[in-house]
């Protein structure tokens, strides 16, 4: 999936990106996905997969809504800006 992200989606993300924000997690958070960038599809396949699973323990609401947008090689590297922009304003 090479499209670019939709008004939901960068919405989606913003929210997440205050949640780390919240946490004081910016730099293992940022260090994280600048490593995992190249692994994003992969990963977001491993999600689909583990889901069942997951959805046992948690509310699973967002989960396959991050997903399907980890699917999409731009979501990380506008997930990483966002956190910045957002932790400079702060």
């Amino acid at each position: 999936m090479n499209k670019s992200l939709n008004i939901d989606d960068k919405v989606f993300l913003t929210r997440m990106a205050e949640e780390v924000i919240a946490r004081r997690l910016t730099t293992p958070s940022i260090f994280f996905l600048e490593m995992m960038k190249p692994l994003n599809f992969v990963g977001s396949q491993a999600m689909i997969f583990f889901g069942p699973i997951i959805s046992a323990f948690v509310k699973t609401d967002g989960y396959y809504k991050a997903a399907e947008i980890f699917e999409n090689h731009h979501s990380v590297e506008f997930l990483i800006q966002e956190i910045e922009r957002l932790d400079r304003n702060e």
